[in-house]
């Protein structure tokens, strides 16, 4: 390992094993991804509620008798619940791992690591045996967010809850986090019409300011009008979610934007071409 590669333990991630001979089939008919992106390496994916919007978002590590989910731990328990109602007679076998824990590095080809699938700047991540973990560690967990709020990376857990938000809401579709080619999965129909359609009205993009960031949820407001809300943020710079009509409009008339009283500048991160 690089002495200034820094790897952080993420401690508010959880890992959930889904084993068996059916695991591959049985998660490619539910989740957004195709589940073969992980051979090899790592996959992005979720899974929808019928309606289309995200009840748990993961990254999955490939293992010989099936994947390891990493998640958020405040959707752990629920996701578990959901996979095993899913599960009817297939053969799988679900689990929480307590043993194991997520790190991130920022190295992308560090030994153990493999490329974070939604972005290569955001740099390495692995499911590691825990102890192995603590011994890797050489930062903390904030080291890891400023990282992700810089790329413009939003999070299920930190910076929206379930069922809140559309794949598109959160810019997973440019972060490889749905393939419209694989078939049917749960929310498919809604997704695929939302593609199709170009039906995107939200967006999550970088907010500039001076100072301390504003309050997760705090309005994003020009006049009158409500663009949106804050995600999580850093000195100067955090994620918002935002109406692309009404931020549209309030650029139309160069109308200020604020939030908790602080005036912001919008932009799309780099990854993102059409918002």
């Amino acid at each position: 390992m690089s002495a200034v590669m820094a790897v952080s333990i993420l401690e508010d991630r959880a890992v959930l094993r889904v084993a068996g001979a059916s695991a591959s089939t049985f998660l490619q008919g539910l989740v957004s991804q195709d589940m073969s992106a992980a051979a090899g390496g790592l996959a992005f994916g979720a899974l929808l509620t019928p309606q289309g919007k995200i009840s748990a978002e993961f990254i999955a590590a490939r293992q010989d008798d099936g994947y390891l989910l990493d998640c958020h731990s405040s959707v752990a328990e629920a996701l578990l619940k959901k996979l095993t109602v899913y599960r009817l007679r297939a053969a799988v076998a679900l689990e929480r791992s307590g043993e194991l824990a997520v790190a991130a590095s920022t190295e992308g080809s560090a030994p153990g690591f493999a490329p974070d699938p939604r972005l290569g700047a955001l740099g390495g991540r692995a499911i590691l045996p825990r102890d192995a973990a603590l011994r890797l560690a050489n930062a903390d967990g904030g080291a890891y967010d400023a990282r992700r709020i810089a790329l413009g990376v939003p999070e299920l857990g930190k910076d929206f809850g379930p069922d809140e938000m559309f794949l598109l809401d959160v810019n997973a579709d440019a972060l490889n986090g749905v393939n419209y080619k694989k078939g049917c999965f749960v929310g498919q129909e809604v997704t695929s019409r939302m593609k199709r359609k170009g039906e995107v009205r939200r967006r999550t993009l970088l907010a500039r300011f001076e100072g301390a960031p504003p309050a997760r949820g705090a309005p994003v407001v020009s006049g009158e009008s409500t663009l949106g809300e804050i995600m999580s943020g850093t000195s100067g710079l955090a994620l918002a979610n935002i109406r692309l009509d009404r931020l549209e409009a309030a650029r139309a008339t160069a109308a200020p934007i604020a939030a908790d009283g602080k005036a912001i500048e919008l932009r799309a991160p780099a990854y993102l071409d059409n918002a």
